[in-house]
């Protein structure tokens, strides 16, 4: 497997046909793929953080991580935007997970569990009816 660049069209449409909940994403900072025999079996999409608390500037949230399920696929993945994150000057790259996942990517990528995050659905203007899991979120980050 190798780490190839696509771009956020691309990762918004495999996106949208493979992630079993969310599938939008409004934009992005970068979006790489993880390639196998030349077939695309995953992307990440990675962004500004979407808590404007944690927006500082030097944190680097992977918004979405979407695999066909193959073997260590989401872990290249989270490995290669952490690098990529490095590289680009952040300090800190965070991710979320549902309540009802067990995490073993993020864990495998070595990063932290920070606790509950986010609410169960979004409140006030920002609620415009999106089809969104009602759940909980762990949050995970990762310094550089």
């Amino acid at each position: 497997m190798e780490i190839i660049p696509v771009t956020f069209q691309f990762a918004q449409k495999y996106v949208k046909e493979h992630h079993r909940h969310t599938p939008n994403i409004t934009g992005c900072k970068f979006a790489i793929g993880c390639e196998h025999n030349g077939i695309v079996v995953g992307v990440a999409i990675c962004g500004r953080p979407v808590s404007r608390h944690l927006d500082d500037g030097k944190t680097l949230e992977i918004n979405r991580v979407c695999t066909d399920g193959t073997k260590n696929a989401c872990s290249m993945l989270y490995g290669a935007s952490c690098r990529i994150a490095r590289e680009m000057g952040y300090k800190k790259v965070i991710t979320y997970t549902l309540k009802s996942e067990n995490g073993a990517s993020v864990k495998a990528s070595n990063f932290i569990y920070d606790g509950e995050a986010g609410g169960t659905h979004w409140t006030g203007k920002r609620n415009k009816g999106q089809n969104i899991p009602k759940e909980l979120k762990n949050r995970w980050y990762k310094d550089l």
